[in-house]
């Protein structure tokens, strides 16, 4: 199959230029797989970062605020301030869904 305007095979080039795609590599050595994080080292140079025991997660390096992070959904819009930005944001958002539908409800 060619590409329309390049001609019988010829590849089509990207911003870059012809691009090849890379195999990235698979870490199979289940030492390394139980001691280190690996890739997520994102420089150039270095070694993988090491799992810590649980021990030093138990509070004494971990800050308080994370265990208070939500790890749901979006908070109900009764949960809210109303004096708040985000409470207003979500209820025109509402109101935009709801007109939205109604129009599309029409005959015409």
């Amino acid at each position: 199959m060619s590409v329309m305007g390049l001609g019988k095979g010829k590849k089509k080039l990207g911003k870059l230029g012809a691009m090849e795609k890379r195999e990235l590599p698979v870490e199979t050595d289940p030492h390394k797989l139980v001691t280190l994080v690996c890739g997520a080292n994102i420089h150039t140079s270095g070694d993988d970062v090491k799992v810590l025991p649980d021990a030093i997660w138990a509070g004494q390096r971990v800050p308080p605020w994370l265990w208070e992070l939500r790890t749901r959904g979006a908070p109900a819009l009764a949960e809210l301030d109303p004096a708040s930005k985000q409470y207003w944001l979500r209820v025109r958002a509402a109101g935009m869904r709801r007109n939205n539908k109604l129009r599309s409800l029409r005959k015409f």
